[in-house]
């Protein structure tokens, strides 16, 4: 841990992060976190989406999969509506 910071909450249940941790994290307005809190420690992540650098890659794999295999759109819907059955 580089340094501590001290907050208060407001009436409101509100924190402030400090501008040198939101600075230091990249912490933009409006992004997501998730709370944990147990006995008196309270947890802040932030939330951060995944990836998407290879999907491209990975829906041409699949693309070539299924032609490779002579799977048809309707094959895929066929399945879909026959696992919804059960």
């Amino acid at each position: 841990m580089k340094s501590v910071e001290v907050t208060s909450v407001s009436s409101r249940g509100q924190v402030v992060i400090p501008q040198s941790l939101r600075d230091r994290m990249k912490i933009q307005t409006g992004e997501k976190f998730v709370v944990i809190g147990e006995n008196n420690i309270i947890v802040l992540k932030k939330l951060e989406m995944p990836s998407f650098s290879g999907i491209d890659k990975l829906l041409k794999k699949t693309r070539d999969f299924a032609k490779k295999k002579e799977i048809k759109e309707s094959d895929v819907e066929d399945a879909i509506k026959q696992t919804r059955k059960k």
